[in-house]
């Protein structure tokens, strides 16, 4: 599969299985792109007989401090990815990784946060799922994560500060926040997370809010369902408010699912795999290209979600309002070796129908709102262009 969030990791954006960053999800998931119907398996070589099998039995035979083999493969498979310059590769346990996966499919249990990163040290909410116990509590997207307990998260990884936030059912745990310069703390309480990440807000003049919080299994049926009026609202004939802000990206497949629900047919997105031919995704089943729509977006929209947003543009199907996007252009795939465990490399970038490349540019608005400006300033912006595009409409009164 490829990712389209930036991966499940520290730094904004990513997607899992599905057709991948930063973020890894507790959902964390950073921003990313996955595409792709499985991924490859290695055989471990056997016999050994590599310079790295004498270096760890020197290491394991002869270190003053006892270590496990174990912990000297993965030492030195981060090694190797830190050694290609790739900020989006990395490295998980079969463990780790079977938890990202479930996550994408809903299968796990924490606060309801999506993690990402501002490309620096810094692990930020992107998003908080509606009706989890982080909802609940107050925490908001923008928060900067600084301890989770009383451990200090400085120098973790997102991945890192998402499995300390999971856990069992009903067991606590304590989440330390920076907000607006003040420290707020939250004794938040674990849950079977749900794994609807779109949810759907009537409007004045019979139009709809629909927010997506992470491109998830199932979240393009959802807004599909959504547009077409197969849900107790009906169709918005009014028009369609698409709020993508703090979306750290997920599945490729959703994302490309979601673009189709308004759009007749043709291209979404293309990506370029190393020693492969170009992949192109179209139209999965043609949408409601009439319905008046505009896209809400902030820096924390990624990957997964800057290609929804960047194919509706390029397509002149929305408007966009809000402030630049992340710019996670690349495309994650992950390959399982002989234990397990995955190595997510990144394999390409991906292009919106007008060829452009998003990676360390993001989507400039059409409607731009600063981003030091409350949410809400925004979504009134959106909702004010909504009304004149529904205003302009043949036969509107």
């Amino acid at each position: 599969m490829f990712r389209s969030v930036p991966p499940l990791r520290r730094r904004p954006g990513h997607a899992l299985r599905g057709t991948a960053v930063a973020a890894a999800i507790v959902c964390a998931y950073g921003a990313g792109v996955v595409s792709g119907s499985g991924s490859q398996r290695h055989t471990a070589v056997a016999g050994g007989g590599s310079v790295l099998d004498e270096a760890a039995a020197q290491i394991r035979g002869r270190a003053a401090t006892p270590v496990d083999r174990g912990e000297l493969d993965r030492a030195a498979i981060e090694g190797m990815l830190r050694g290609l310059g790739d900020r989006w590769a990395h490295y998980y346990s079969a463990r780790e990784f079977d938890d990202a996966e479930g996550r994408l499919t809903g299968r796990y249990s924490g606060v309801g946060l999506w993690l990402g990163g501002d490309g620096g040290s810094r692990v930020l909410v992107a998003s908080v799922q509606p009706g989890t116990p982080a909802a609940r509590a107050g925490v908001r997207a923008g928060d900067v994560v600084t301890a989770v307990g009383t451990t200090s998260v400085d120098g973790w990884d997102i991945s890192r500060v998402a499995e300390a936030l999971r856990g069992r059912p009903r067991d606590t745990v304590e989440l330390t926040v920076r907000r607006d310069r003040r420290t707020k703390r939250f004794h938040l309480v674990r849950a079977p997370v749900p794994g609807g990440n779109v949810t759907v807000t009537d409007l004045p003049e019979h139009a709809c809010l629909i927010r997506v919080g992470a491109f998830t299994r199932g979240t393009g049926r959802d807004v599909r369902d959504a547009v077409t009026g197969r849900t107790p609202s009906g169709r918005p004939t009014g028009g369609v408010l698409l709020d993508l802000r703090g979306n750290p990206g997920g599945l490729l497949d959703e994302a490309v699912e979601t673009a189709s629900a308004f759009l007749p047919g043709g291209p979404v997105v293309t990506y370029e795999p190393r020693g492969r031919p170009v992949q192109r995704r179209t139209v999965s089943a043609p949408g409601d290209a009439k319905t008046p729509l505009v896209v809400l977006v902030d820096a924390g929209t990624a990957s997964a979600a800057e290609i929804v947003a960047g194919s509706l543009r390029d397509r002149d199907r929305a408007v966009i309002v809000g402030s630049r996007t992340y710019g996670k252009g690349s495309v994650q795939e992950p390959i399982t070796l002989a234990d397990g465990s995955v190595i997510e490399l990144t394999v390409g970038r991906y292009r919106t129908p007008g060829g452009r490349d998003l990676d360390g540019v993001g989507i400039e608005p059409d409607v731009a709102v600063s981003a030091d400006r409350p949410p809400d300033v925004a979504e009134r912006r959106a909702r004010t262009v909504l009304h004149g595009l529904h205003a302009t409409m043949p036969g509107t009164d």
